[in-house]
C-alpha cells in the first residue's frame, strides 16, 4: 500500500513539480501530512527537481544529438577514456545527456544545447578535436528551437502517465 501511495506522488510531481504537498494530497485523495511522510521514500525514485524551460525563450536556438563511433581499445584504455569523456561533458555545462548505447552503426550519444550554429560548430570542432584519438565518426543531427516544427516539446510531464507499479 505504501508503495502505491510513493507511485501516485510521484505521478503527480512529474505532472507538475511545483504543487505543494496540500494540492498532491487533494489530487490523490489523501492527506497532506501522508503526502510529506512518503516524499522522503521518493528519493530513491527522484534524481532532481528541476524545472524544463522554453529553451528558445532563453536564447538557445540548436538542440543537437550527436552520436559517434568509439574506437576498440582495451579495456584499461577504455577506462581512462570513459573518465576523461564524463570530465568533459561535466565541463560543458549545455551537455545535458550523454551515454554509451548502440544503433545507427554509433555507440556514443550525447544531447546538447547551443545558442547559435556558430556555437554549435565551435563546440562540435572542439568535440572532434579532443576525442581525435578515441572517436573515429561523428554525426549530428540538429534542431531548430525557433524555426523548426516541434511536434511535441522536450517535457517530462508526460511521464506521469506511464508511470507503471515499480518492480
Amino acid at each position: 500500500m505504501k508503495e502505491d501511495k510513493v507511485l501516485c506522488i510521484l505521478k503527480e510531481l512529474i505532472r507538475d513539480s511545483k504543487q505543494s504537498d496540500r494540492e498532491v494530497a487533494k489530487a490523490i485523495g489523501t492527506s497532506q501530512p501522508t503526502v510529506t511522510r512518503n516524499r522522503r521514500l521518493l528519493n530513491r525514485y527522484v534524481r532532481s527537481y528541476t524545472i524544463i524551460p522554453e529553451f528558445s525563450k532563453i536564447g538557445y536556438e540548436i538542440l543537437a544529438l550527436t552520436f559517434a563511433k568509439a574506437r576498440n581499445y582495451n579495456k584499461e584504455e577504455v577506462k581512462k577514456k570513459i573518465d576523461l569523456a564524463k570530465k568533459w561533458v561535466c565541463d560543458h555545462s549545455n551537455v545535458i545527456f550523454a551515454s554509451d548505447g548502440e544503433g545507427l552503426g554509433k555507440d556514443v550519444v550525447m544531447l546538447s544545447l547551443h545558442r547559435n550554429y556558430s556555437k554549435y560548430a565551435d563546440f562540435m570542432r572542439e568535440y572532434a578535436i579532443d576525442f581525435s584519438d578515441f572517436i573515429v565518426d561523428i554525426q549530428s543531427f540538429i534542431v531548430s528551437l525557433n524555426t523548426g516544427i516541434i511536434l511535441k516539446p522536450l517535457d517530462m510531464t508526460y511521464l506521469g502517465d506511464d508511470i507503471q507499479p515499480f518492480t
